[in-house]
């Protein structure tokens, strides 16, 4: 429970308009340490000048009071010191609103909390917002932190990175907002991809009155199914020879998505190096393989059948599917796709690098046998990991009744190449919440789903991957405009725009116009 001093001062007034807030209604910066929270130790609030980079390439910040803060400090069953370690960022010119960012991987870093994101605009600090972030709970290894899931161990450390940290860490930002301004935040929002994506729809689910919208990226709504997947590509490619890297050649990639392109590229109307009517294309490998001797024009029998197999996804020995299938698109040439699956002459494969941690440390909890991501019985280990996890680690519900009832507002979007989380789970997912939520109308009216062609694990790939998402969110949240279209570009076509069309529809060339803008494109089936 708050102290009073904090609750009278969190009994405040709903901002009415936009007009920007001051802490003059509150305390300084610098007096934030001397508040009694229960459960929260506020250690440092420095007040930060405007025009502060975090790096050379960095935007220019305003000036804003950071603060660093821990929740849920104790030591856990293993030991160990644990807690909820975060930052909190508050801009002198406050446009009333608060956003979560989301963390990564299995956490243990609290990145920088200014809001910002590979496939985003203006960081929403620079907007004006007060920006949340955290470790979920652990520290990891510094040297290694996307190795490290010990933290598994201890249970409530565990539970913080499940689901738990998302609220804790929420209730001790917006309290030390109301005594920094002097009132409450007027709209709270979270953005996170991949297991950032994952908290958001936890969120949605178990939290559905912490905040008003919700953008999920990637989100690894069936983190113990993909767990599975990664093993099963592994092994798959593995199989082909001794050096997982070499199982698919760039050459032999890039072999693949141009016949993937040129089976399915013109399918919106329009040969534009995207595919952005996936779900009309349908391709078979098969069409690539060799007569007879392995060329650089072709593929052997074994890589057809491991990529096959890799692209229908993981099974048990009774043909049970046990994760998802993958669609075949332009980004598996992509440097994120070699880098999650096969890995590269600098580093091996994120998947190997990160399973162990993953399913041994954090799944299982540290409880023997180990599993091993080349040795994996997709009977015994798989029934396993999910009995052991599933239950606190999935966001799978499709029941968001109690946040579309608030009026909460949720987007998400995923990279069609993304070779972590299937975007056909995620597609999946969305028609289950229609049928949920009584059908395509009614679903429109809380959540949209948008899907990046080319684009690979949160970015990256040669897709479009970059759109305001943020803007999106707020005028449907603040206006009540729906984002039936919202317009993505990226590096990889300097120039270009599109539409992101929320799914079912998908763009469509209108035969005439500059194919290079968006305006020359429709939304429809």
């Amino acid at each position: 429970m708050l102290n009073t001093r904090i609750v009278l001062l969190g009994a405040v007034s709903v901002i009415s308009g936009m007009a920007q807030t001051s802490a003059a209604k509150g305390t300084t910066c610098e007096n934030l340490p001397k508040l009694s929270l229960s459960g929260t130790i506020i250690m440092s609030a420095e007040s930060v000048p405007a025009g502060t980079r975090l790096n050379e390439k960095g935007p220019a910040l305003p000036a804003h009071c950071l603060l660093r803060g821990e929740v849920n400090k104790h030591t856990g069953a293993d030991g160990k010191s644990y807690g909820d370690t975060f930052e909190l960022r508050m801009p002198s010119d406050w446009n009333g609103r608060l956003l979560f960012q989301g963390g990564g991987g299995l956490d243990g870093i609290v990145r920088p909390a200014i809001g910002e994101g590979g496939t985003y605009d203006r960081p929403a600090l620079v907007r004006g917002y007060a920006v949340v972030t955290t470790d979920g709970g652990h520290a990891a290894d510094p040297k290694a932190p996307m190795n490290d899931g010990a933290f598994g161990s201890d249970p409530a450390a565990l539970a913080d990175y499940q689901y738990k940290s998302t609220q804790l860490v929420t209730d001790a930002a917006k309290a030390i907002l109301a005594a920094r301004y002097g009132e409450k935040p007027k709209r709270s929002y979270f953005r996170g991809c991949s297991n950032g994506g994952r908290e958001g729809l936890m969120a949605v689910q178990r939290y559905p009155h912490y905040f008003d919208g919700v953008i999920a990226g990637a989100p690894a709504f069936h983190l113990t199914r993909a767990m599975v997947a990664e093993a099963w590509n592994t092994m798959q490619f593995a199989a082909l020879g001794p050096d997982l890297k070499q199982a698919l050649t760039d050459d032999d990639l890039k072999l693949v998505a141009r016949a993937v392109l040129d089976k399915c590229d013109a399918l919106d109307g329009v040969k534009d190096e995207l595919i952005s009517n996936p779900e009309a294309c349908h391709f078979d490998p098969a069409v690539l393989q060799c007569a007879g001797e392995k060329k650089d024009t072709c593929l052997s029998a074994q890589q057809v059948t491991a990529l096959k197999k890799v692209m229908a996804g993981p099974m048990d020995s009774r043909g049970k599917a046990l994760y998802s299938d993958w669609p075949y698109d332009s980004g598996i040439a992509g440097e994120g796709w070699r880098a999650w699956i096969l890995g590269s002459a600098k580093l091996p494969s994120i998947n190997t690098l990160i399973f162990p941690a993953a399913i041994n440390g954090m799944a299982l909890a540290g409880k023997p046998p180990a599993v091993d991501i080349f040795h994996f019985d997709f009977d015994r280990d798989s029934e396993r990991i999910n009995k052991a996890a599933a239950a606190n680690l999935n966001s799978d519900s499709m029941d968001l009744s109690a946040f579309r009832k608030r009026g909460g507002k949720l987007i998400l979007y995923t990279g069609m190449s993304d070779p972590v989380f299937s975007a056909n789970d995620l597609i999946r997912y969305y028609k289950d919440v229609m049928k949920a939520s009584g059908g395509e109308a009614a679903t429109y009216g809380y959540a949209r789903l948008f899907l990046l062609p080319g684009v690979n694990h949160c970015g990256g790939g040669p897709g479009l991957d970059s759109f305001d998402s943020l803007t999106a969110l707020e005028e449907w949240v603040e206006e009540g405009t729906a984002p039936n279209r919202v317009i993505v570009k990226g590096s990889a076509f300097p120039g270009r725009t599109r539409p992101l069309c929320s799914y079912p529809l998908v763009p469509h060339y209108n035969g005439w116009g500059n194919p290079e803008n968006a305006a020359s494109f429709a939304c429809g089936k």
